[in-house]
């Protein structure tokens, strides 16, 4: 059996989570920020007699800086022998940090009433991504890497937290690494956050029906309904209260989204404006302005899957004049 060591980087309000995957070929599991690698992932190798130099895969499950920033750093640190791994639409947030300016300044960053964010974010972007490259190979999910010695990883498109989440699944021994597609109940916000709420839906019900990991890896220690954390290796057991939290919680918002979005959207001097009535219907009352804000991410994901584009348009010349 192919051994996986879970290595933690702090950052911010939560840890940030990355795995060796200890195969003929090794493989890292995400890569934290820009700092992780030197400060996270070689004394975490060292401990258990493996070298970073010698890892071969860099496995990205989705795009967001805490789990690409520290690419770079790390693929420089194998002497640039390592393939840098993540699916092709978030392949952009690899490729520039720009892209991360752009991804809040249209989604997030509408709602947050904060002239500098955009600066914020750039600033942010260029002190935690150790550096914009290329990768080495773009999947779109339904490949199989090669770790050496007859262990394999299959790709899968999970999308619905961002449109470039994957699982790598560990053939033959269950072991499912999902990043940040598995929201629970949030992390430290307290809220799930996801960009389109139909496909983090589908890619949760696939994952439970299809995939059925027996482990399951996740980013984050996300919360379950008590406000518990899980952790961050989920057993059997675990990994189906887990999921079935997450779709639980999913269609709560959907109801709470769709019958604000029915009702029409005003601006308030609530910080959830104009999705107060969201936060009042489920009970929210996190702040919303944290970074990564999903509470507006996920909002914004619902008013623009499910309002007509006419009357998106109407809604916004009423929020923002």
């Amino acid at each position: 059996m192919t051994s996986v060591h879970p290595i933690v980087s702090p950052w911010g309000r939560f840890g940030l989570y990355s795995f060796f995957i200890d195969a003929p070929e090794p493989a890292i599991v995400d890569t934290g920020i820009a700092s992780s690698p030197a400060e996270g992932m070689v004394p975490a190798l060292a401990a258990i007699g493996r070298k970073i130099e010698d890892v071969r895969w860099i496995l990205l499950t989705h795009g967001h800086i805490d789990h690409v920033g520290g690419a770079r750093a790390l693929w420089e640190l194998t002497g640039r022998r390592a393939t840098v791994v993540i699916h092709e639409a978030d392949a952009p947030l690899l490729r520039s940090r720009q892209a991360h300016v752009d991804e809040y300044l249209a989604a997030r960053g509408k709602y947050l009433r904060d002239p500098d964010g955009g600066l914020k974010i750039g600033a942010a972007a260029e002190a935690v991504i150790s550096g914009e490259m290329e990768p080495g190979l773009v999947v779109r999910g339904g490949e199989r890497i090669s770790l050496g010695g007859g262990v394999t990883v299959s790709v899968h498109a999970i999308p619905g937290h961002t449109p470039g989440s994957v699982a790598y699944v560990l053939d033959g021994q269950g072991d499912v690494f999902v990043g940040d597609a598995v929201q629970a109940h949030g992390a430290a916000n307290g809220f799930p956050g996801f960009i389109d709420p139909d496909g983090y839906r589908a890619s949760l019900e696939y994952l439970r029906d299809d995939v059925r990991p027996e482990r399951l890896y996740l980013g984050h220690p996300y919360r379950d309904p008590n406000g518990e954390p899980f952790g961050v290796v989920l057993d059997q057991t675990q990994v189906g209260r887990a999921l079935d939290a997450s779709i639980s919680l999913e269609a709560r918002v959907r109801d709470a989204a769709c019958g604000c979005l029915a009702a029409g959207l005003r601006e308030t001097g609530s910080p959830y404006s104009p999705f107060e009535p969201v936060a009042k219907a489920l009970g929210y009352d996190g702040d919303p302005s944290l970074e990564p804000s999903p509470f507006f991410t996920s909002l914004h994901g619902y008013r623009t899957n499910f309002l007509p584009t006419e009357e998106s348009m109407k809604e916004e010349t009423a929020t923002h004049g």
